[in-house]
């Protein structure tokens, strides 16, 4: 399993923007395990570009729980915060990231559950952008890794007309 957070870079955010929400998800676990697999919660985040293996490092946005800790894993709330990578069991999956631009900053705890996001940000979204990317498990290699890497470089956020 990666397990080196990915980067991405924001462009085009809308005026107003105070802090940035980020949700990296895999609906196609949903067969497998029964709901979508969270890998990656972050909010409050105040700039524009996170580097690679950021998550748990940088103390300047707060990272959600991920869900290695759910019926499907035994990881505690506070072992499963931060990333999580990749590991489809079956087949290649698709990886959606949602950045979410934000008129406030939205104060949650270290360890916030994705419903807790999705509540705090009701009524403060400006705009969102979504990436989807691939991996499969049959190319966990670093430069197949490093093709899903590729995708994540920016969130542009579509210009007003």
């Amino acid at each position: 399993m990666p397990s080196l957070s990915i980067p991405f870079e924001i462009v085009g955010a809308p005026e107003g923007t105070r802090s940035f929400a980020v949700v990296f998800d895999d609906y196609d676990a949903v067969p497998v395990c029964g709901f979508d697999w969270i890998h990656w919660l972050v909010c409050d985040l105040k700039r524009a570009s996170v580097a690679e293996g950021e998550s748990g490092k940088s103390g300047d946005f707060t990272e959600g729980c991920n869900s290695w800790h759910s019926i499907a894993d035994e990881l505690t709330a506070a072992q499963a915060t931060g990333y999580g990578g990749p590991a489809p069991p079956d087949r290649e999956h698709r990886y959606t990231l949602r950045v979410y631009a934000l008129d406030c900053e939205l104060g949650l705890p270290r360890g916030f559950m994705m419903n807790d996001l999705f509540f705090a940000m009701q009524g403060h979204v400006l705009a969102h952008a979504t990436l989807v990317g691939k991996y499969s498990p049959k190319k966990q290699s670093r430069s197949s890794f490093r093709a899903l890497r590729t995708w994540v470089r920016g969130a542009y956020f579509p210009s007003p007309r």
